[in-house]
């Protein structure tokens, strides 16, 4: 079995590492020249965090990013809505991480390297086109440094290329650009004194007019007596305003942002200031894609982004792109050993049916802003402001939105501490050595 993964994102990695854990050769093949730490915070729900302990990456998360000890929802005037214990405190057998995307990426990158070998991940490479001969799928690879045309085979072609996934636009020709929001976003780090628990994540306002989001994400600035503070700043734009397209690192500027929050100075945290403390802004807008009818045909399936990209709304965008990533590996490793019956096209249509219909509630339901639905109906109740949140919404509203939102996800507490282990136990080791053909000239 020898499995090429298109793009060295958080998800493409993960599934290298998890082929590889399950025996099985990968490659990866990156369009960007050389990885970067690009992005700025993320989180990684229980559910991701187990799925990177068991490829034996705990240290890594502990050594690098903030176990989130609660998330508390405030309205725009910093009144406090609710709050949930989160990762161990909430019960869970795994912490809730907090932590640089880009900082996250390089760590897989050289897990990666050095388990299967440098050579099993190539940058630069973007994939132009492939074809299926009924036993393997061959990618044509354009270098972007030479522009020679690259050929590729393997048994299984994974698209985890992104939101602007080739792969993905090679299955469903036509899909048209990704669907915005009206949500424009601003991102950035900003390091000063540690606020309420120093680790805790809050969300104020709401999607219906203006958002702001702070978390810590650096266990280093943490012992510093610091908190590197993930910020994220959200506007609904009048209708018929333009945006520019969205990246990870197209830089923002204060004097956008900064307007839409100067009145947001609370006891405990001065929004203001934290804004106007970070040495570098993005901005993008909120987007998506409507969910897929499918993802595989024969050989080739998607991952991540590529498959459902979705509204950064309940932090879920890269814990969904692991769990992609070794429910694929389970099943090609299934697979892979004597007492399984099937093909390739078998296996990639049992991990589709395991992850593409709860993936395309989640799009839907991060749509209907999620857990995040308990601030627009304070904003709604009480646009100006509540003594008595008991006053706006009942605690059952608020119990019921946040288990819903679980469930959703897959992140229940007592199903996820309960569930079976998706590692499985390789026959043989592995190998990073996916056939290449000579460049083209």
């Amino acid at each position: 079995m020898r499995v090429l993964i298109a793009g060295g994102g958080l998800g493409g990695l993960a599934a290298a590492l998890s082929l590889h854990a399950a025996g099985i050769e990968a490659q990866v093949v990156e369009a960007a020249r050389e990885l970067l730490p690009l992005g700025v915070g993320i989180n990684l729900l229980p559910h991701a965090v187990r799925e990177l302990t068991e490829l034996g990456l705990a240290d890594e998360l502990s050594a690098t990013g903030i176990p989130t000890a609660e998330l508390v929802y405030h309205d725009r005037f910093g009144s406090r809505i609710w709050a949930e214990p989160r990762g161990v405190a909430a019960g869970y057998r795994w912490p809730q991480y907090s932590i640089h995307r880009g900082e996250l990426q390089l760590r897989l990158l050289a897990a990666v390297k050095g388990r299967l070998g440098a050579a099993a991940v190539r940058t630069g490479l973007a994939v132009e086109r492939f074809e299926q001969t009924g036993t393997e799928v061959r990618v044509a690879l354009r270098d972007r440094a030479t522009g020679a045309l690259d050929e590729a085979s393997a048994d299984v072609l994974v698209g985890a290329d992104g939101i602007h996934s080739a792969v993905r636009a090679a299955l469903h020709p036509g899909e048209g650009p990704p669907r915005w929001n009206g949500v424009h976003m601003w991102r950035g780090v900003t390091e000063g004194e540690p606020f309420l628990t120093g680790r805790s994540m809050i969300m104020a306002g709401s999607n219906l007019t203006a958002k702001f989001v702070a978390y810590p994400i650096s266990r280093a600035a943490e012992l510093r007596g610091r908190a590197a503070i993930n910020w994220v700043a959200e506007v609904r734009l009048h209708e018929g305003a333009t945006v520019a397209p969205e990246s990870w690192n197209r830089r923002g500027r204060l004097e956008d942002v900064s307007p839409h929050f100067a009145a947001w100075r609370f006891p405990w945290l001065d929004v203001p200031a934290l804004i106007a403390g970070a040495s570098a802004i993005f901005e993008y807008p909120m987007v998506d894609r409507d969910p897929l009818p499918w993802w595989s045909a024969g050989r080739v399936t998607l991952l991540g982004d590529a498959a459902h990209p979705m509204y950064p709304i309940g932090s879920n965008g890269a814990s969904q792109a692991i769990l992609d990533a070794r429910v694929l590996a389970w099943h090609l490793a299934h697979l892979a050993h004597p007492a399984a019956a099937g093909s390739p096209e078998a296996a990639l249509a049992g991990y589709e049916a395991a992850r593409r219909p709860p993936t395309s509630a989640l799009v839907l339901a991060n749509r209907a802003m999620g857990p995040e639905r308990v601030m627009a109906l304070v904003e709604q109740r009480a646009p100006r402001g509540f003594a008595r949140i008991e006053d706006v919404l009942s605690r059952d509203e608020l119990e019921e939105i946040a288990r819903s939102y679980k469930a959703a996800a897959g992140f229940q507490i007592e199903e996820l501490n309960a569930r079976p282990s998706w590692s499985v136990e390789p026959r043989e080791p592995a190998r990073a050595d996916v056939h290449a053909a000579a460049p083209e000239r």
